[in-house]
């Protein structure tokens, strides 16, 4: 059984476990068909070349939705009240990124914890980077 982290456990400067997804063609694919958010340039290599990109490129909102999912796999009992993100690079389709996350305030009376966030692309290029505020359940 999975231990559910505390908000008495939340310490400032911990940091979320780093998390590779799967942003796969399938999977990307799959997420923009679901979310109605179909561009050449994020399901197909060549049409994304045409369009000066070196692939096909994660949507924007494909990876603030993998972030959100990461800070639910820390911290299940939490509600996200704000994320904001900043896309300062492509991540390509079929390859490896990294996300990681650190505590950045904790506000003790409103059992809120704010986290800093990133995305990094295999080539160590930072594109996402973002914040976001939880409120833990009592």
């Amino acid at each position: 059984m999975t231990k559910i982290l505390r908000f008495d456990e939340v310490e400032l400067g911990d940091d979320l476990p780093a998390e590779t997804p799967d942003v796969s063609m399938e999977r990307v694919t799959n997420f923009c068909r679901s979310a109605k958010h179909v561009f050449e340039r994020f399901i197909d290599h060549e049409a994304a070349k045409k369009e000066g990109f070196p692939a096909a490129i994660v949507p924007g909102i494909m990876s603030q939705g993998l972030l959100a999912a990461m800070i639910h796999r820390w911290a299940p009992n939490s509600s996200i009240q704000t994320i904001d993100t900043v896309f300062r690079g492509s991540l390509l389709v079929d390859s490896n990124i990294t996300m990681t996350g650190a505590v950045t305030d904790i506000d003790e009376a409103d059992m809120t914890v704010e986290l800093d966030l990133a995305i990094t692309a295999e080539d160590g290029r930072t594109g996402v980077i973002g914040t976001a505020k939880l409120q833990f359940s009592a």
